[in-house]
């Protein structure tokens, strides 16, 4: 396995594991630090700045909000690259995220539609990934990774109380805002469950996978994103992956036998809170609403601090007075 703290292992194992899978990811954008171009066009009210993700059928323009100054993120889709299936997809993942108003998820706030393109006007993460500020800074202290994961579970958590399975929770689609707080992006896998109705898509990243996934088995919903949060934990506090491999073939194999490095450093009360996450069994682990009672999550918090499910407030997400 791979020292964790170090910072090249995350980004090298994750390339190489993630390169063999990426036949179901062609339309992802990715952050870039292109330049402003000069010409500065409108969609709306929005005036484009510069573009910051680009995939094969769609790019990421930072755009402002002219009435108020906002900055915000616009994902603009060629609806007519896209195949019938695709376009289902793109319109299930825009439905789902209309669904969803939570401090710790990107929101979406307009939805601008023409005969050939899709403009999805969204809240600007200036902090970029997790993943990159992994590589970067190497692991969290325990305390900064609490700080995060909390806020993760509590996002996550709200989209399972409404229906919701991400199905692609990774270091990638953890962006940061300006103030360094969570916001889960990425919503292009997600999908609505109903208890007793199983799912069997194969979505996500590897490296993040539960081993029902590998090995073709249908699954509920939740129980899939426990686990890759699990991952998500491991990552967070040893700077490198649980379950790693030269291959994917390799990499299966370490998940299917559910065995990973606990670092020295790692305290006992975050072991214990990681076996509740990675258990091969899926009818084992723990739900959020259990996750939200551990030890290690509440730790040095006052009883009114203490995780809880969030409850949204009333107003409308598309409400322009947001903008």
């Amino acid at each position: 396995m791979s020292t964790p703290g170090t910072r090249a292992p995350l980004q090298t194992v994750h390339e190489s594991l993630t390169s063999e899978h990426r036949k179901d990811e062609k339309s992802s954008t990715r952050i870039s630090s292109s330049k402003p171009r000069t010409d500065e066009p409108h969609i709306g009210k929005y005036r484009l700045i510069k573009t910051i993700g680009k995939g094969n059928f769609a790019k990421v323009k930072l755009a402002k909000h002219v009435p108020t100054g906002r900055e915000v993120a616009i994902k603009i889709i060629d609806k007519t690259q896209l195949n019938p299936s695709s376009l289902q997809k793109l319109f299930r993942e825009v439905r789902i995220m209309k669904m969803l108003d939570h401090p710790n998820i990107v929101k979406l706030f307009e939805v601008i539609e023409t005969e050939k393109t899709l403009y999805l006007v969204m809240e600007y993460a200036s902090g970029g990934e997790v993943f990159d500020y992994l590589v970067a800074h190497g692991r969290m202290k325990e305390k900064e990774a609490r700080a995060k994961f909390r806020q993760i579970i509590s996002a996550v958590q709200y989209c399972h109380q409404k229906n919701i399975v991400h199905r692609d929770l990774k270091a990638e689609n953890l962006l940061l805002d300006a103030d360094m707080n969570i916001k889960i992006a990425d919503f292009g896998f997600s999908n609505e469950f109903v208890p007793g109705n199983k799912l069997d898509t194969f979505c996500g990243s590897p490296p993040y996978a539960a081993p029902e996934l590998f090995q073709g088995k249908k699954y509920d919903g939740p129980e899939v994103d426990v686990w890759s949060l699990g991952v998500i934990l491991y990552t967070l506090v040893s700077g490198s992956l649980p379950f790693d491999g030269q291959n994917l073939k390799e990499l299966r194999e370490r998940v299917l036998r559910g065995k990973y490095r606990i670092p020295f450093y790692m305290s006992t009360d975050c072991e214990s809170l990681l076996k509740r996450f990675l258990v091969l069994n899926p009818t084992k682990r723990a739900s959020l609403e259990q996750i939200m009672r551990e030890k290690w999550i509440n730790l040095g918090m006052e009883e009114d601090e203490q995780l809880r499910p969030f409850i949204e407030n009333s107003t409308n997400v598309l409400d322009p007075v947001r903008i």
